[in-house]
């Protein structure tokens, strides 16, 4: 089962398609590709949040349909969510 997508292989976030739980083995799937991904969710993630798939330090861009879509403002790790209290929109 499918538990985050991403549209463009270059993406640095997932989109959850269902509640992820912490330590959570996560399957996705890039739709630019078809190639299937893993994670692992370090904390509970909503339906429609993103999840980290890479570490980000403060100062760098969140990709996510192949677009720069904010600036990271708190440290994120991998498999963390990646929302409003650790990204701002540009």
């Amino acid at each position: 089962m499918i538990q985050f997508l991403v549209h463009d292989r270059k993406d640095t976030v997932g989109v959850a398609v269902a509640d992820l739980r912490a330590g959570q083995s996560l399957e996705g799937r890039s739709l630019d590709t078809n190639e299937k991904l893993t994670a692992k969710a370090n904390m509970d993630i909503p339906l429609g949040h993103k999840v980290a798939l890479k570490d980000f330090k403060v100062g760098d861009a969140v990709i996510k349909y192949g677009c720069d879509i904010g600036k990271v403002v708190a440290p994120i790790k991998t498999g963390e969510h990646v929302h409003v209290h650790n990204v701002k929109t540009k």
